[in-house]
């Protein structure tokens, strides 16, 4: 069975350049805009529990602001250590201004 869709914010919340740590389901989630595309990953690295929305986004990645890991927002993997497990990666679909996730 495919889990619903969640409505988790709007394209003014989260504009191009800007992450957000969002709630889908028990997970936590970080939207990221990149040029007006909007991919979601899971919102704690994978080294050592550090949160992405608080790190940096340049271009297609997250660094996270602890360590210094780097995710790719469209694959999950990383792409810098010290990080060695990718990220989950969450459909993303935009219906007007809304922000819909599907849950793992």
């Amino acid at each position: 069975m495919v889990a619903e869709l969640v409505n988790v914010a709007t394209t003014l919340e989260v504009p191009p350049g800007v992450m957000k740590m969002v709630q889908v389901a028990d997970q936590e989630v970080c939207l990221a805009n990149v040029d007006g595309k909007c991919y979601a990953i899971g919102n704690v690295c994978t080294h050592e529990e550090g949160p992405l929305d608080q790190g940096r986004l340049e271009e297609n990645e997250i660094e996270c602001p602890w360590h210094g890991s780097r995710f790719d927002v469209r694959t999950g993997q990383v792409m810098v250590g010290p990080a060695s497990k990718p990220e989950s990666v969450y459909e993303v679909i935009l219906e007007g201004t809304n922000i819909l996730v599907r849950p793992k």
